[in-house]
């Protein structure tokens, strides 16, 4: 008989404690781009040399940071194999409030006006997932990633886990069950200032931070708090009334910065509005933060994590530092936010002549969302398609000559990808033989979620075997009870582009144009969607967010990001026309690859072929 902590999912039906199985969850990684702004930039322009001239004695060493798109779970199991016990730091803020909102608002054009970003499809029924039950799925949500943390970090290794007092009695218990009460080292308090108009409680003015360890034998570099201004003058007013020689007051002020151990109240601020750090993330933490923790538990080039990455204030923080890092998240807007971050201190980094490490971003799984189909559909697979395609109002195919191809919309054929599943390249080729074989020119591809560069594989698809493959995400509003009309099904976004050459000092000089844009905004309110379809054909440039282009593309291998251009929350301006004064180093014939990401984090690309 013991104490502990029980919740629905932790026994299975025997009585038997369920494990983590970790060997079925592992899933291998996709690097689908590599980043490394100012090498790639200098390659573009043909000063490779001068750079490399440059970063002599500063490169840290080889490893490139990893940021990866995906559930965590299969993160968590999937980066086992390559980095079982070698992680030495873990810092997550996990979600901890059962009525979060993952809508925001996000600036459009000018930062002038702002639309409101609604939750993905993925992260609504992640939402389901951590929540549906209540305390005790989120109970079990955390204690599989907490349990596959455990063998990730070294021997050396720290966790923090960031909560409030909404889940922090929980989450205290599951670390003691997983880490050990022995390895359990503080509780500390982040402390901050707000103001509030609610007067019927106390003010609330503080998260908690769980601190635990892999073994006993952690790492923890001393850190000190500045003395304060009593102390200065107290310690003044002791030696002249002992009759000593005294130093000067301003001295002993100067002093202060000996300090004593920081204790485990931490007064930190929270991000100013108008700080430079500030990027509009709702859940962004303060770099202060991060930094008291990667100062006290990791040394430079030790490796650093993060697996609910938000805004990627950890990674930025590990990379200032010289640590390398991975981070992960489920949503693409985070991964968007912390791609763009981290791209600008790469730029700002080398511009000070400091060294910093490339990153790749990696493409991760499938995410289910049998909670639907279970709840109204009664399990049934076929019963789904059928639900999609009449609210697509297309023709049911009963006598089909592929079972990809579900249905068929005018000319057109119709796949509908499983509930339980991203539509992925892979499956996009498989679709793409089918509509060969069945005779067919045009295919709607409709899914709950694409994978992410998807549509740079489809081009080459297309190019392989002359048909139009269109990818359509499914609405969520089809899951609403009681829907009689079929809400809209939007194309992702419309990209075109052209190459433009120039001829100068004998060499062919080339430069991307962007010549349209119109956003699928398949993440936007309903309420808003027919305003915002006007705006967006007025204006659809306002709505891009970031892009970038790869001047030597080849299919099958990760995008390269030789020049980008993006929006920052203080300069909203946004070149059309690239200005990487792009070479080759030989005649022949180029693909090139123009990637576009929308105030939504959705990405959407084209290729254009050249011959120089």
């Amino acid at each position: 008989m013991r104490t502990e902590l029980v919740w629905d999912g932790k026994y299975d039906e025997y009585g038997r404690h369920r494990e983590v199985d970790a060997a079925s969850l592992a899933m291998p990684l996709q690097k689908i781009e590599t980043v490394d702004e100012p090498r790639q930039r200098a390659e573009a322009t043909g000063q490779l040399t001068m750079f490399e001239e440059q970063l002599a004695g500063k490169k840290r060493d080889d490893f490139r940071n990893r940021l990866i798109w995906g559930d965590n779970k299969l993160v968590l199991a999937s980066l086992l194999a390559e980095f079982k016990g070698k992680i030495d730091l873990i810092y997550i803020d996990p979600p901890f409030h059962v009525g979060a909102d993952f809508t925001m608002d996000v600036p459009i054009g000018d930062g002038k006006e702002t639309i409101e970003k609604d939750q993905s499809t993925l992260e609504m029924v992640a939402y389901r997932d951590i929540w549906g039950k209540g305390t005790d799925s989120y109970l079990h949500m955390m204690f599989e990633r907490l349990s596959l943390m455990k063998e990730l970090l070294s021997e050396k290794g720290s966790l923090y886990v960031h909560c409030d007092y909404r889940v922090n009695g929980f989450i205290k218990l599951i670390l003691d069950e997983v880490f050990g009460q022995d390895n359990y080292h503080n509780e500390v308090i982040w402390r901050y200032r707000r103001w509030t108009a609610d007067s019927s409680t106390y003010q609330r003015m503080h998260d908690t931070l769980h601190w635990v360890t892999k073994s006993n034998s952690w790492l923890f570099n001393r850190q000190f708090e500045p003395f304060s201004d009593k102390t200065v003058v107290a310690e003044f007013k002791r030696k002249v009334e002992g009759g000593r020689a005294v130093q000067d007051k301003t001295q002993l002020i100067e002093r202060k910065g000996d300090g004593v151990s920081k204790h485990d109240v931490w007064d930190i601020p929270f991000i100013h509005p108008v700080a430079n750090e500030r990027i509009g993330y709702p859940t962004q933490k303060p770099e202060e933060l991060l930094e008291t923790i990667l100062q006290g538990h990791s040394n430079e080039g030790d490796l650093v994590a993060d697996f609910f990455c938000g805004s990627g204030t950890t990674g930025a923080v590990a990379e200032r530092l010289g640590r390398r890092w991975i981070m992960a998240d489920l949503g693409r807007f985070a991964i968007h936010t912390t791609r763009k971050r981290l791209i600008e201190l790469q730029g700002k980094l080398h511009k000070e002549g400091q060294p910093y490490r490339a990153f790749d971003v990696h493409n991760l799984g499938r995410y289910e969302r049998q909670w639907w189909q279970k709840d109204r559909l009664k399990g049934a697979e076929e019963e789904h398609r059928k639900v999609v395609l009449e609210f697509f109002r297309a023709e049911i195919l009963t006598n089909a000559t592929s079972p990809l191809l579900h249905g068929r919309k005018g000319a057109a054929f119709c796949h509908v990808d499983g509930i339980d599943g991203i539509f992925t390249s892979d499956e996009a080729r498989s679709v793409s033989e089918a509509v060969v074989a069945a005779g067919g020119r045009e295919v709607y591809c409709l899914a709950w979620e694409f994978q992410m560069e998807l549509r740079q594989h489809c081009l080459a698809l297309e190019a392989e075997h002359g048909i139009r493959l269109k990818l359509v995400p499914i609405p969520r509003e089809i899951m609403e009870k009681n829907r009689k009309s079929p809400p809209p099904f939007l194309e992702m976004a419309v990209l075109e582009a052209e190459a433009v050459t120039r001829a100068e000092a004998g060499k062919t000089i080339v430069e991307v144009k962007l010549t349209k844009f119109l956003p699928s905004l398949a993440e936007v309110p309903g309420k808003e969607l027919e305003a915002l379809q006007e705006r967006a054909i007025r204006s659809g440039f306002d709505f891009i967010d970031f892009w970038a282009v790869d001047f030597d593309w080849k299919p099958g291998e990760p995008f390269h990001h030789d020049w980008q251009d993006y929006r920052t929350r203080k300069d909203r301006s946004l070149k059309t026309v690239s200005d990487a004064a792009y070479t080759y180093p030989a005649p022949g014939k180029r693909t090139i690859c123009v990637k576009v990401v929308d105030v939504f984090g959705c990405d959407t690309s084209l290729t254009l072929d050249i011959a120089i």
